[in-house]
């Protein structure tokens, strides 16, 4: 064998084009308290791509409430957690707004994040329009109207949702005159006045 080649060191591997956080990295900016310390956890509602979200009882006052949780064994590379941060953000940023499900409050622990948000018991809008099977053009005026504020309203606060479909907004109550409320803002981003929206 040739000598040379034997004392020569092993080629060091390729760096992922990805960006990996480093190990035990925390998402969010600050520290908080345990979720399980302010919320006792119950039922789930909903499985996403990325969280899956519960229902949860803030044990001070017994309110519901929804929690959205996202393991970070997900979260593989740095861009995966700016857009946590992102969606956390630009929650609070409208969350004014009637219409869209309004944050509560974030934890983390060495495994999830927690997102807690308002509950909206109604359902999605989807699942309304199938059971339904038809709305008068006086009633599919009312939703859109409603649709076209919160876009406006996002658009104007300088946030694309970038994921608009009826899955993604949800009747704060199952009664039928129930708001109407725009949730899920894990594709969303910032945009500047002027700005290409569709290079964004």
């Amino acid at each position: 064998m040739d000598s040379s080649l034997a004392s020569q060191d092993p080629p060091k591997p390729k760096k992922s084009s990805l960006s990996t956080p480093p190990k035990h990295s925390w998402v969010l900016p600050y520290k908080t308290q345990s979720l399980e310390c302010v919320y006792t956890i119950g039922k789930k509602l909903d499985q996403g791509q990325f969280g899956t979200t519960y229902l949860c009882t803030k044990k001070s006052t017994g309110h519901l409430y929804a929690c959205k949780t996202i393991p970070k064994k997900k979260l593989i590379c740095k861009e995966d957690y700016e857009d946590v941060r992102r969606e956390i953000q630009i929650m609070h940023h409208l969350s004014e707004h009637p219409n869209v499900v309004r944050i509560k409050g974030t934890y983390e622990d060495s495994l999830y994040v927690h997102i807690v948000m308002e509950l909206c018991a109604g359902g999605e809008l989807f699942d309304r329009i199938v059971e339904k099977g038809q709305y008068s053009e006086k009633e599919a005026a009312k939703l859109i109207k409603t649709i076209v504020g919160v876009v406006e309203a996002c658009h104007s606060l300088g946030v694309l949702h970038r994921d608009l479909k009826p899955e993604n907004f949800l009747f704060l109550s199952s009664q039928e005159n129930a708001a109407l409320k725009a949730t899920d803002f894990g594709l969303s981003v910032f945009y500047k006045p002027g700005q290409n929206k569709q290079a964004v």
